[in-house]
């Protein structure tokens, strides 16, 4: 079946964007310090030698990204490429990680330059409140996160212009004199020592390059992907470059090297020279924004992963499904969640590591992989074909190669780790979801009972018609007929026995009335006559264990006054299991059945159930989606596959007997009743709305009117959940 895709919505500036400032990270303020210690000012030659050979990663992705213009980005090559086994898993699950400890580092980066400004911030409390406001973007849809990208990616580059146009032409700034103090750029003594230096200055420096691939990550919302992918990646990384071999020469031809070696204030020190008054506030600032544009794209770099292993089936089905707004938000919760969790651990720099090693693992394997795909699928389509195909990929690979052999130990034994973890997960994931399962299906076995209250004996025939299909349905499904007995606790017990032996009577009478359509199904049929406070204290005393549904009459009449004290709304507001009420209009024979959906848990019962009834007759099943405003072609896509999707969750596959439609309507009343007019239905099984916990609703106002107004049977159904989670899923909802 075919799943549901991102909405594409980001444009070229946007792209550009995401992959120019989410990649200008804090590294930048930093680096250029060590990098100075460690090659004197060859630190341009690095910085430049490593944003050339970063071109050739650039390039392959310019190619993927556009073949395959969909979200996941080097899983989606690796498993095109290898197949959806153990080596794609880990490619994804490294991306993902990499991103969301990168997004915790960031956060916590964020908290210490704003504490320059606000010393009494605390560093963990200030980093949460970053990572929910960008978890929060994430949700509301990819648009704000560009958006926001092009608002602090523009004051972050217009700060840095700002550093080097007056380094460059201010006094106190660049001087070739003092970049060049000793004669020349290199400062060791011989060939290899100097290349030596330089190698491992490179791979220092190398991750501060990784960010544009968030282009390639997200590209199924990137709007005319053929052209702004390749675009984006290319002009991001120029720019990139740009920056960085400018702020770099700006610096080290500021202050001499000796001085800078090893500072982790580099830019700061310098800007005192040619900008004393305003400049150090000016990077500060800058450092602070180019740790929030960092969080931003590596958070939505990591949820994007997450949802993509999650559609693959290699993480939980749940991340994979999307808000009305397109987007993966249990994915975004999940990952805004872990990154919290990180950041308030104080793992970060640890996790850090792995992050390095990560990108490192997930760029070499990306690389690979287009070498295989061209040999696998030569006439495939490539709207971008990498240049001196293959030694562009070979060169990519033969840097990651390169930049781990001077990577530290501690990073690739971190990610070693991390890989070893991922492959145990991966081997045993499968094996615990397949005990899980069992063990839910089997403790679904032990809920036997179908619990049918009566009170109105003239309501009993449909119910147990009813009852008896849904228990042939089950395995081992008993019906249980209800009557409850209201006594007083003040009544003497000898009336209350007497009572109570003359309604055993009529119990029996009812039982020899109902128990031929039970009899015919092969379906263990019983009465059971329980005394009571209430009618509804007797039905909720008789819930417990081994419940499968609780179902019972329609209540009549429905008065907003009299509504909370009705025991069909108390047992609907307080029993600890699945209720369904059934308002039956000659139900007899069921051929055609319809199912308004919505998408939430009471719908979806409403499906399982109205499948099992569908089962047991033979019937055909309408699923329905009404919404009220008009839709574009790939909205009117996305809503069906949404429907699909909801029916293959609750039943395991979309059945042959059941039909999906939509229907366009100035409400859900109107449409749902107008689908009743253009063709007859015997049933309708319609889960509850949010109203069912309020007083003046049984099950909610379109419910209560469906009911009213449908010119066939109705069955309203609500699902149980507990309290807490119920509540939690419709602040969710609101």
């Amino acid at each position: 079946m075919s799943k549901r895709r991102l909405k594409r919505q980001l444009n070229l500036l946007q792209v550009v964007m995401l992959g120019t400032a989410g990649t200008i990270a804090a590294e930048i303020f930093v680096l250029t310090g060590h990098a100075a210690g460690m090659v004197g000012p060859a630190a341009v030659l690095a910085i430049l030698l490593a944003g050339l050979l970063s071109y050739s990663i650039a390039l392959n992705y310019c190619e993927l990204g556009t073949t395959y213009p969909v979200t996941g980005g080097a899983l989606t090559y690796v498993r095109e490429a290898y197949g959806a086994n153990l080596l794609s898993f880990l490619v994804g699950s490294m991306d993902c990680l990499s991103s969301t400890f990168y997004s915790a580092l960031s956060a916590v980066g964020f908290a210490y330059s704003l504490q320059v400004f606000i010393p009494f911030l605390p560093i963990v409390p200030t980093a949460l409140v970053a990572i929910a406001i960008f978890t929060l973007l994430n949700v509301l849809g990819v648009s704000k996160v560009g958006n926001t990208q092009i608002m602090l990616g523009g004051i972050l580059l217009l700060f840095i212009g700002i550093y080097v146009i007056s380094g460059l032409f201010l006094s106190g700034g660049f001087r070739w004199e003092v970049f060049s103090a000793e004669g020349g750029i290199f400062i060791h003594q011989g060939f290899w020592a100097n290349l030596t230096k330089l190698l491992a200055t490179m791979a220092l420096i190398y991750n501060a390059y990784v960010g544009f691939e968030v282009i390639a990550d997200d590209a199924e919302e990137v709007t005319d992907p053929n052209r702004n992918i390749p675009r984006g990646i290319l002009i991001s990384l120029a720019l990139i470059t740009l920056v960085y071999v400018l702020v770099a020469l700006v610096t080290l031809g500021t202050i001499p090297w000796p001085k800078l070696a090893g500072s982790e204030t580099a830019l700061t020190d310098a800007v005192r020279h040619f900008l004393p008054n305003w400049g150090v506030p000016m990077m500060a600032i800058a450092g602070m924004i180019a740790t929030l544009t960092s969080v931003n794209t590596a958070m939505l770099s990591a949820t994007r992963e997450a949802f993509t292993l999650s559609r693959d089936g290699l993480w939980p089905r749940l991340m994979s499904r999307l808000s009305r707004f397109r987007t993966p938000y249990v994915a975004i919760l999940f990952i805004g969640g872990v990154t919290c969790f990180v950041a308030a651990t104080g793992l970060v720099d640890f996790l850090s590591y792995i992050s390095s090693s990560g990108y490192l693992f997930v760029l070499f394997w990306a690389s690979l992989a287009m070498i295989r795909l061209r040999r696998l699928y030569p006439d495939l389509k490539r709207p971008f074909k990498v240049p001196l195909f293959p030694f562009t990929a070979y060169l990519a690979a033969g840097s990651c190669f390169l930049i781990v052999a001077f990577t530290q130990w501690r990073a690739l034994l971190f990610g070693a780790g991390v890989l070893t973890a991922c492959s145990v997960f991966y081997y045993l994931y499968r094996p615990i979801t397949k005990v899980v399962a069992s063990r839910i299906k089997a403790l679904e076995m032990t809920e036997s009972r179908i619990l049918m209250p009566v009170a109105n004996p003239r309501t009993a025939e449909s119910l147990v018609h009813l009852a008896s299909i849904l228990a042939q349905a089950g395995e081992d499904t008993s019906v249980c007929v209800l009557t409850v007995v209201p006594v007083s606790p003040r009544l003497p017990q000898e009336i209350a026995n007497r009572l109570v032996a003359r309604l055993s009577s009529r119990q029996k009478t009812l039982l020899s009335q109902i128990a031929e359509e039970a009899q015919a199904r092969n379906v263990a049929l019983y009465t059971k006559l329980r005394p009571a406070p209430s009618v509804s204290t007797g039905i909720l005393d008789e819930v417990h264990g081994n419940v499968k549904l609780v179902l019972m009459g329609w209540p009549g009449p429905l008065d907003a006054q009299n509504l909370a004290d009705n025991p069909a709304k108390i047992v609907l507001q307080k029993a600890r299991a699945n209720i369904a009420v059934l308002l039956d209009r000659g139900l007899k024979e069921v051929q055609h059945i319809l199912v308004p959906v919505g998408g939430g848990p009471h719908s979806r019962l409403a499906i399982r159930l109205a499948y099992e009834v569908a089962e047991q007759e033979d019937a055909q099943i309408t699923v329905l989606h009404c919404f009220g405003e008009a839709c574009e072609a790939e909205e009117l896509e996305d809503k069906m596959l949404l429907l699909r999707e909801i029916i293959e969750d609750e039943l395991g596959s979309v059945p042959a007997r059941i039909t999906t439609r939509l229907a366009h309507a100035d409400g859900v009343l109107a449409g749902i009743l107008a689908e009743t007019a253009r063709q007859r239905y015997d049933l309708i099984v319609i889960g509850a709305s949010e109203e069912w916990a309020s007083r003046t609703r049984l099950f909610g106002s379109i419910d209560d009117e469906i009911a009213d107004e449908a010119p066939c049977s109705v069955l309203l159904v609500r699902r149980y959940e507990p309290a807490a989670i119920s509540w939690v899923r419709r602040q969710v909802k609101v």
